[in-house]
């Protein structure tokens, strides 16, 4: 990338001093790991809405769809006032340039996801959204959003940095003055990507490329882009990753030994059984691209999706 990244996050998870009790939820690997590549534009709802540090908690109680923010000992309900700094918030990252965001999880204003939100009796359960949150995906449903909690899995990390990158490249062609020639260039370098997280998407896109000269251009990206992020969106299995790589084997068949096949065909099956990480037969394979210099495959984004020193496909 020619400039960082730039993803919105939640601000204590920065090392901010923002939380409810004074303190905060720093996290090395969002800040030390991933800052390398990325510039934070840091948003805590709390704060930026005029309440207090420290204050008083508060939690989600009502309806899931709808529910009513309020403090855990004094009862007082702060839901418009979240609310209407969220609307006026939300239409400001607009001017940001995000390419994501990372939610603190369990958050009554940004938990992504499964947030306690409690019923009139007084029981709790995890079917809420943080009001935040909510709105902001609303707002951009298709950037890539996550919890500072499931970046520690390490299937859906990798998944959430591939999805940002990849928007980073998508960003740079748009940045320019992009024609049917761009579309096609981008499409030809993330085609294998696409098949690894799709192949539904991966037909669908292909024929949206293959027709671009017979619609509105501008239609054609906006289409693109929303089924382009759409399928990175879901998830890039060791069965799929392994057909992807049987696919790329195939380009080798007239160089290889048959012995060296039969290597390449074990180690992508072992990896199919998840025995070995993905970057064991990736390595493999770029050596074979480099070594018998295969264009197609060289320029494919799917062998290098992102730094290679976040180390993201080392895990089994």
């Amino acid at each position: 990338m020619e400039t960082k990244i730039r993803l919105g996050i939640s601000s204590c998870l920065l090392g901010n001093a923002v939380r409810y009790d004074g303190g905060h939820k720093l996290d090395r690997f969002i800040v030390e790991t991933l800052g390398k590549y990325v510039e934070y534009v840091p948003v805590c709802p709390e704060v930026e809405c005029g309440m207090p540090v420290p204050r008083e908690s508060m939690r989600l109680e009502g309806d899931p769809e709808s529910p009513r923010l309020i403090t855990t000992r004094t009862r007082m309900d702060k839901t418009d006032q979240m609310m209407c700094w969220t609307k006026r918030r939300v239409l400001e990252l607009e001017q940001e340039g995000l390419m994501g965001f990372i939610f603190k999880s369990d958050s009554p204003s940004s938990g992504m996801e499964r947030v306690k939100i409690y019923n009139d009796s007084g029981m709790a359960s995890r079917k809420g959204v943080g009001m935040f949150a909510r709105a902001f995906m609303e707002h951009f449903p298709l950037l890539p959003v996550e919890e500072e909690g499931r970046l520690h899995d390490p299937a859906l990390r990798e998944n959430f940095v591939e999805r940002i990158f990849a928007l980073a490249r998508w960003r740079e062609v748009l940045a320019g003055k992009a024609d049917r020639g761009d579309l096609v260039a981008f499409h030809s370098r993330h085609k294998l990507l696409i098949l690894a997280h799709s192949a539904k998407h991966y037909q669908e896109l292909g024929r949206l490329v293959a027709q671009v000269k017979q619609s509105p251009l501008r239609k054609v990206f906006e289409e693109y882009q929303k089924r382009f992020m759409e399928a990175l969106k879901l998830r890039a299995t060791a069965k799929k990753n392994a057909n992807v790589l049987m696919h790329m084997a195939g380009y080798f068949k007239d160089q290889l030994s048959s012995g060296e096949k039969a290597e390449l065909a074990w180690i992508i099956e072992m990896y199919r059984r998840e025995m070995i990480p993905l970057i064991v037969p990736i390595t493999l394979l770029q050596h074979y691209v480099r070594k018998y210099d295969q264009p197609y495959l060289r320029d494919q984004y799917y062998l290098n999706p992102h730094p290679i020193e976040l180390q993201l496909r080392n895990h089994v």
